[in-house]
């Protein structure tokens, strides 16, 4: 992976975020519960779950929680306000002085020169205030002009680590009439079997993220009385190449955190692959036969995936 796909700092393309919770900023007993819980990262939102009257107060509430919590090791993100509305400036000046924030989640990003602009935002702020790590951003894409320009918007700034796909708003400008947000819609059929309308939005946000060295993560799914749903849903972008999803209730955490992880099975395997095939190097073999499989060197990149996501998740050395 080049220097440019990386971004400048490699090490924060790799954080865990096998989970991602939502926390309103305006609900305050829920910030030491956050801080505490197993998710691997959190939000503070001061968008979509927060009352527009409200919003200046959950600025407030956010600079607060970020200066005086203890956060741990997690990965602490703000949502802010969309570049288009009257708090978007204020949100991103006030929170980028925050020492302890990670990254800024900036919602309905729909072009390039929207990332572009938080990215010489923060710059500017990192002069004035220098940081031991730069920001990075992580983006929702959820309106159709944003899935639309998602290579070029992946490609735009070497602080972009994630793209979320923002279901909800999503499904609402598609007007498909869900009401369950991230669910399969039962209508959508494929040769008279269950499809998944959101099929070719998750495929394009992953593929996009993958070619430009980025973490894809699910977003929401609304449902949160219906674990088993969740899960599917979860399991479905894991087969797609996501690495985490959103949860937007404390009890999602655990379930996200259990399928974004690597399974006793597949660790074991990607261990005996790795030994397999440098025992066969050391013979001058490039490729094996092992159970009746082809294994050659694309096998030992996939091992390595494997391992690196494992030891992330502290189950491997």
């Amino acid at each position: 992976m080049s220097d440019k796909s990386m971004g400048s700092d490699a090490g924060t393309r790799f954080r865990l975020q096998r989970s991602e919770l939502a926390v309103p900023a305006t609900s305050l007993p829920f910030f030491e519960k956050a801080a505490r819980g197993p998710a691997d990262s959190l939000f503070l939102d001061l968008e979509d779950a927060v009352a527009p009257q409200r919003r200046d107060e959950a600025r407030e509430n956010a600079v607060r929680a970020l200066n005086d919590i203890d956060w741990g090791t997690k990965t602490v993100s703000v949502r802010v306000n969309g570049l288009g509305t009257r708090w978007a400036l204020a949100d991103i000046l006030a929170v980028a002085r925050c020492p302890r924030l990670d990254m800024i989640l900036l919602p309905k990003v729909e072009t390039a020169g929207d990332v572009v602009f938080l990215d010489r935002l923060l710059t500017g702020l990192e002069l004035e205030l220098p940081r031991q790590r730069p920001l990075g951003i992580e983006i929702l894409i959820e309106t159709t002009k944003g899935l639309a320009n998602v290579e070029a918007i992946a490609a735009s700034s070497p602080r972009l680590e994630g793209i979320i796909f923002g279901v909800g708003d999503y499904s609402i400008e598609l007007e498909n009439f869900d009401t369950v947000f991230g669910a399969p819609n039962p209508e959508y059929q494929v040769a008279g079997a269950q499809g998944d309308q959101w099929h070719f939005a998750l495929a394009r946000i992953a593929n996009a993220c993958r070619a430009y060295g980025l973490r894809p993560i699910d977003g929401p799914f609304t449902n949160y009385g219906d674990p088993d749903a969740y899960r599917a849903s979860a399991i479905r972008a894991r087969a797609l190449g996501f690495e985490g999803k959103w949860a937007i209730h404390p009890s999602q955490v655990a379930i996200a955190n259990d399928v974004f992880t690597p399974s006793a099975a597949q660790i074991a395997w990607a261990r005996d692959i790795a030994a397999k095939m440098d025992a066969a190097a050391e013979e001058g073999k490039g490729a094996i036969g092992f159970e009746g499989v082809l294994i050659d060197r694309a096998h030992v990149l996939l091992s390595g995936k494997i391992l690196r996501r494992a030891r992330l998740a502290g189950l491997e050395s």
